[in-house]
């Protein structure tokens, strides 16, 4: 269960050379994270392990994005993200997320694999303004409606763009 954290102002910046790794299982409980991980999340392994990979869900994200990237994962895509995360003592920090399947020995799906890089600030600029609004879009739809009319302004603003949300998040990570 995740804890109730009082976000803050306060952001984590990481290091042009931080890689955060971390795996789940198929429910997005997290079986493996790296040093680098526990450092900038301020967790323990023992309190992740186990736990759902959203105890470092940062309220600023809208639901709609993760929605996007489990629909994605499901269709057997890899999915491309840039995300605000939420430390252990209410810190954030954003990343460039890459999410993968994690395969068994046998070739099944076991899991979901994420590496996490630094973004750049122009990157987490765009990011923001549209994610602000996919927020205010979520308040107005209620709970059971947020991710859906989410996903909907994001696609349409994306057509309009004409690109997707992997390229769009691609792009924003090649922003310096």
């Amino acid at each position: 269960m995740k804890r109730n954290i009082q976000p803050t102002q306060t952001e984590i910046p990481l290091a042009a050379d931080d890689v955060i790794v971390s795996k789940t299982d198929l429910s997005g409980r997290v079986t493996y994270v790296n040093r680098t991980f526990m450092r900038i999340s301020n967790y323990p392994e023992h309190e992740v392990l186990g736990k759902q990979h959203n105890i470092i869900r940062h309220p600023d994200m809208p639901r709609g994005v993760y929605r996007l990237m489990w629909d994605t994962l499901k269709d057997g895509r890899e999915f491309f993200g840039v995300v605000k995360n939420m430390t252990a003592d209410g810190h954030f920090y954003w990343v460039f997320a890459n999410v993968t399947l994690d395969w068994d020995a046998k070739g099944a799906t076991s899991g979901y694999f994420s590496v996490r890089r630094r973004v750049s600030p122009a990157a987490i600029r765009s990011a923001s303004a549209l994610y602000a609004e996919m927020l205010r879009i979520e308040r107005e739809a209620g709970p059971a409606n947020a991710p859906a009319a989410s996903i909907a302004y994001l696609q349409e603003k994306l057509a309009a763009a004409q690109t997707t949300y992997d390229r769009f998040a691609l792009e924003l990570y090649q922003q310096h």
